[in-house]
């Protein structure tokens, strides 16, 4: 339902760019996870974990805005009644949840120790990137069942 009209249309491209902007800082926030896996030094970690609260990742909210935004706008092909929509809603609940009450908390903790051992132990990095690879999951689902649309 591309190329209907205007709204519509803007609205479609800023969730695109919202869910590459998602995976992007997932990504990123695996390999900084990763690289304490793999005994970076403390200059590094102190470098990809700084002190401060991470917005980026809840840019994850603006999937579901835009996306219900598409359901209420567009025709009945993106209507809430079609089962894709649903699998998309319960990825993103799945992956707020587990964002929010997971992975930002255990994130945040790695940060304070970082600033305040000067390094994260390898078992809280395997944490973080387990995280991740789940929240990294739940977008994939979510991408299949948006390419799919079943």
């Amino acid at each position: 339902m591309i190329a209907q009209s205007v709204p519509y249309d803007l609205v479609f491209l800023v969730h695109i760019l919202s869910a590459v902007a998602v995976i992007a800082v997932f990504v990123v926030m695996r390999v900084s996870a990763q690289a304490v896996v793999h005994g970076a030094s403390d200059v590094e970690q102190q470098r990809k974990f700084p002190d401060r609260r991470n917005w980026a990742a809840r840019v994850l909210h603006l999937l579901v805005i835009t996306g219900l935004t598409l359901s209420l706008i567009g025709d009945k092909s993106v209507s809430l009644s079609q089962p894709w929509i649903g699998v998309g809603l319960l990825c993103y609940l799945l992956a707020a949840g587990h964002l929010e009450a997971r992975t930002l908390p255990l994130e945040r903790t790695v940060a304070e120790v970082i600033s305040h051992d000067g390094h994260a132990s390898v078992e809280r990095g395997r944490q973080l990137v387990r995280s991740m690879d789940t929240l990294l999951g739940l977008m994939a689902a979510a991408l299949v069942a948006m390419l799919v649309q079943f």
